[in-house]
């Protein structure tokens, strides 16, 4: 399916797929019954459309955050006729948009085919790649005097090749959230940007607010009983992400501004940095793979499971393998568990644009238009005036 451009002249409506349809068939229902209006922002977003467009349906689509709240209270749910899950149909068009909207579009199918595999595969191909550089080298099992990785991978090496595949990683997620803006929020009719509603969009961002159940009790398990583990689990990986590239930044300014090399020691405040966002990088996409095995099928799509194991288990070898590299760099196996890691966060960067990181890019841009937009006067009311 061919994206259409809002900006274009032709006039042409896009033909929806079959997973666009059936969200548009369950929101058709829902705006009708709208009893979970309170639960999340989708159904406040719903309201304010009598027809939904394919642009409206990507946007619906990146704002539910597959809590299950609405499911459980369904009264149109299975096995009544009309079949209504919303997250399981929005999940499968989140996936369509993740592949759609990817820079270069043929990376994105690839992922979407073959997550898991995709990022075991690179991470262990590029492993090996530096296992074996180091092994003719005759580094890969030798002690470097004072712990010194860059006596392995000179520090400009490092910086250069991360620094441009992280670089290119940022251009493709910029391009490709930029084409999803364009479409959910099209030049034809802009909405204004006010500092209320990014400080809004950002602190529920930060909260992961819709991760709640709309009711602060969190998600549904598939016996309607509701859990925050999941939330927790969230904000355990986003945190510990964050963590972690604050102590690569924190040493990048330490290197270049006070000519203060690496290794540093356990007590500066990089490595502490990087400790404390290593553990909630391996506490929490450890809890989020445990929920994924065991979350009930109905709550999801079946087709999203390899996409999101294969960047749950690529930030857990990354973060394992960065604290096993700071317990035993004044080992023998600093040459060897340094290639691991390092071929390991090359292949998270290479992924990065067309794994279930952009879904949170994409999520945010999401939620930054329904801020925006809630605080414009709803057209349907406006329309009965």
């Amino acid at each position: 399916m061919q994206l259409f451009d809002p900006q274009a002249s032709s006039g042409l409506i896009p033909v929806l797929n079959l997973d666009e349809s059936e969200v548009q068939r369950q929101m058709t229902v829902c705006n009708a019954c709208r009893y979970c209006e309170g639960y999340c922002a989708v159904f406040p977003a719903m309201t304010r459309r009598l027809e939904f467009t394919q642009a409206d349906i990507h946007y619906l689509a990146n704002l539910c955050h597959n809590c299950g709240a609405c499911l459980h209270a369904c009264q149109y749910a299975a096995p009544h006729e009309f079949q209504i899950n919303v997250p399981k149909a929005m999940a499968k068009v989140r996936l369509d948009t993740y592949a759609e909207y990817a820079w270069p579009q043929a990376m994105g199918t690839l992922y979407q085919r073959n997550g898991l595999t995709l990022a075991l595969a690179s991470g262990a191909g590029l492993a090996l790649f530096l296992c074996l550089t180091l092994m003719l080298m005759g580094n890969l099992f030798t002690a470097i005097p004072g712990e010194n990785f860059y006596g392995i991978f000179p520090h400009n090496t490092l910086a250069l090749m991360f620094g441009g595949v992280f670089g290119l990683a940022v251009l493709a997620l910029m391009i490709g959230v930029r084409r999803f803006w364009r479409n959910i929020s099209p030049a034809s009719a802009p909405l204004p940007l006010k500092m209320s509603a990014t400080l809004e969009a950002t602190t529920n961002v930060a909260t992961l607010k819709y991760l709640e159940g709309g009711h602060g009790e969190g998600c549904n398990n598939s016996d309607d009983t509701f859990t925050l583990w999941r939330r927790r689990f969230h904000h355990l990986t986003f945190y510990g992400f964050m963590l972690c590239f604050m102590a690569t930044g924190v040493a990048t300014l330490f290197h270049y501004l006070l000519n203060w090399s690496a290794p540093y020691p356990i007590v500066s405040l990089p490595v502490m940095l990087g400790i404390a966002g290593g553990v909630g990088l391996l506490i929490g996409p450890a809890g989020l793979l445990w929920l994924n095995l065991r979350r009930d099928r109905a709550h999801g799509d079946e087709k999203q499971k390899p996409m999101d194991r294969g960047f749950i288990a690529l930030l857990f070898l990354v973060s394992a393998s960065g604290l096993a590299l700071l317990a035993f760099r004044e080992t023998t196996a600093l040459g060897l568990l340094l290639a691991i890691h390092l071929g390991l966060v090359m292949a998270f960067f290479l992924t990065m644009p067309y794994s279930k990181f952009a879904h949170g890019i994409f999520r945010s841009a999401a939620l930054l238009k329904h801020a925006i937009e809630k605080r414009q006067p709803n057209p349907i009311n406006a329309g009965s005036d």
